[in-house]
């Protein structure tokens, strides 16, 4: 009997790690006594919206376009996203002296658009209700002989999302359980390779909003699911279905998938920015939203949470946190 190895070791997040050191920011590690006696544990707060871009995304990004061919660097790269790893790849791009082009849907938030267009790249976009963002950038990366970098399915993306949990593993110890903002995967997928590989018996549990809960249903049915493209605050965790090569990580080392919905990201968001003095972005405030729901379950004793970006403009963030929201 032969087993497939996995996309990515513990190895792997190690190397991308030494490639990101003085380049990706190592972002803080925050606490705060009022959450830990809300949820009754000790939460050690991994920052993401201190990264590069204002998110996790730049670690995986610049992992992957670092490690391409001087030739191919010389033609440049292309990638689809909402927001977040377009503006990943657009500043690796810019870093490493090669140009980008970024599928973005339609009715992507104008704050993470006019950021990727500010880092230097072309945007193409595309109805996120009717398009194939996969197929139109790709299709577009043939013709003009670019690579593509996609948001989660590539081994040395995920290698670098997981160099965040590895930072927050070397700063704070051996944690009880890890909180992670599910979307397409690859944040977790890197994030529990690097824990597990380190410390096996860490519970590392996702967490999705309501409305998007394809890892949640795909890991429950033991395969990959497609869901409609969900409606909800959380742009970043806005997807159908999990990816394949991420998937095939998730259902091996994930321990369970949280739900919250958008009124309790919502007043995570506002409990981030009045209490703990920072912005956090819907799809980052959802690991804050499940321990303040109670939806993470019982906690253990040192929980670990990896809030993955603060991409929000002034005007949304109103909207949604506002008196009247």
């Amino acid at each position: 009997m032969t087993t497939t190895p996995p996309p990515i070791t513990l190895d792997d997040v190690r190397d991308a790690a030494a490639r990101l050191k003085g380049v990706a920011h190592r972002t803080p590690v925050l606490r705060s006594r009022t959450l830990d006696e809300l949820v009754g544990a000790e939460v050690l707060l991994k920052c993401e919206n201190f990264q590069r871009v204002g998110a996790f995304k730049f670690r995986g990004a610049y992992n992957a376009v670092s490690r391409l061919a001087p030739e191919q660097l010389a033609r440049g790269v292309a990638a689809y996203s909402s927001g977040n790893h377009a503006q990943a790849v657009a500043l690796a791009a810019r870093e490493l002296g090669t140009t980008a082009v970024i599928v973005m849907p339609e009715d992507a938030p104008r704050s993470k658009r006019a950021a990727t267009e500010g880092y230097g790249a072309e945007i193409v976009t595309y109805d996120r209700y009717t398009g194939d963002r996969a197929a139109v950038a790709g299709a577009l990366a043939a013709d003009r002989g670019l690579a593509l970098i996609p948001p989660y399915e590539h081994p040395h993306v995920m290698a670098g999302q997981g160099t965040a949990a590895l930072e927050l593993l070397e700063e704070a110890g051996e944690l009880d359980a890890l909180l992670v903002p599910v979307g397409g995967g690859g944040l977790i997928a890197g994030s529990a390779t690097a824990v597990k590989g380190l410390h096996p018996t860490t519970r590392v549990l996702g967490v999705e909003p309501e409305a998007g809960d394809d890892t949640k249903r795909s890991l429950d049915a033991g395969r990959r699911v497609e869901i409609p493209v969900p409606r909800t605050i959380a742009d970043g965790q806005a997807l159908h279905t999990p990816g394949e090569l991420t998937f095939s990580v998730n259902r091996r080392l994930v321990d369970d998938i949280a739900l919250v919905d958008d009124d309790e990201i919502r007043a995570a968001m506002r409990f981030a920015f009045e209490r703990l003095k920072i912005v956090v972005e819907p799809s980052g405030a959802t690991p804050i939203a499940a321990l303040l729901a109670g939806r993470a379950g019982p906690l253990p004793r040192r929980v670990g949470v990896i809030l993955s970006g603060g991409n929000i403009d002034t005007a949304r963030f109103a909207e949604l946190c506002g008196p009247t929201a």
